[in-house]
């Protein structure tokens, strides 16, 4: 599927919270979105399609939570399957990072803003979506 212009939408999917991304076309730099919830209940998929809407991304960057040495664990299966829950709703092409040190990484540039833990925790997954942006733009994924 071509991808139209727009643009990219990085997530981090977590089993309680998911977090969401933006980088434009330009490529300056990803800025956190939001933070959607995720449970037993499943995701929030009407805070997806606000976002969908809002921002039209051309495609959705996600991570890929590998262990250290690059084995695929459980969470790689949530993941996964994740993934295609939100592909047959909103069908859009889907591009994948590997994202073990997103969070920390993430973690990092909070602390460096001297955030509180408080305020840190609440933006963590959003800086870990950043994180994912900028691994896929680095890499050369800006197709």
């Amino acid at each position: 599927m071509p991808e139209r212009s727009g643009p990219l939408l990085g997530i981090d999917f977590g089993a309680r919270r998911i977090g969401i991304a933006v980088l434009g076309e330009s490529g300056l730099a990803p800025q956190g979105v939001v933070t959607l919830r995720n449970g037993e209940g499943g995701p929030d998929w009407e805070g997806f399609a606000r976002i969908l809407k809002e921002w039209q991304p051309r495609a959705l960057v996600l991570g890929l939570p590998l262990h250290m040495d690059g084995s695929e664990g459980f969470m790689v299966g949530r993941v996964r399957n994740f993934a295609e829950s939100l592909q047959r709703r909103f069908p859009l092409p889907i591009h994948w990072v590997d994202e073990r040190l997103s969070s920390h990484a993430a973690d990092l540039v909070l602390k460096e803003r001297e955030l509180s833990h408080k305020k840190r925790g609440r933006l963590l997954d959003q800086a870990a979506a950043c994180e994912i942006l900028w691994t896929f733009h680095n890499a050369g994924g800006d197709a």
